[in-house]
């Protein structure tokens, strides 16, 4: 049941084959445990996807296949996450790293007015690099674990549902 679940929300094996940006990998894309649905490698996909999703990088994707090919987890499910930051979603994603970061390096906020433009991008980034860069590793490993955590109970929890709906259904049946 959970294997059926999380199928029907998997990439399919030639979008991700034919991405133009993970072709660097070649022949590593036919590697039949990238390919495995497991709880364990579900789970492994959702940290590498989620840590990933949290890095203020270029190519997430590409680094998220690159982890995945490495833990040999689940390659669709760890790409498709990096997706969770988008550009509607990095500026509160990465505020809030920033925070985090301020707040674990006992720093105070920094007040600054937005413009978007590249050179106020570059000038900020040469105040607050340390704290943001911090607060995105420390979200990426916060929210990895808490997914990995997440699936392994959720799955271990819809497997016992369906065991007892199998073991009532046989007691009630003899």
């Amino acid at each position: 049941m959970p294997r059926k679940f999380a199928k029907r929300w998997m990439p399919d094996h030639q979008a991700i084959h034919d991405n133009k940006c993970l072709r660097c990998f070649g022949k590593l894309l036919h590697e039949p445990a990238l390919w495995h649905l497991s709880r364990h490698s579900l789970a492994k996909a959702f940290f590498v996807g989620l840590f990933c999703a949290m890095m203020p990088v270029p190519f997430q994707m590409v680094i998220a296949a690159a982890g995945a090919i490495w833990l040999h987890t689940n390659l669709p499910i760890a790409v498709a996450l990096v997706w969770l930051t988008n550009p509607l979603t990095m500026p509160p994603v990465f505020y809030m790293a920033y925070l985090l970061g301020d707040w674990v390096l006992q720093m105070p906020p920094k007040d600054f007015q937005f413009e978007a433009s590249l050179a106020w991008v570059m000038h900020e980034m040469t105040m607050i690099w340390q704290p943001f860069l911090l607060g995105c590793v420390l979200l990426g490993l916060i929210t990895g674990v808490l997914g990995y955590v997440s699936v392994q109970c959720i799955w271990r929890m819809m497997v016992i549902r369906r065991w007892n709906a199998r073991h009532h259904k046989t007691s009630h049946t003899q």
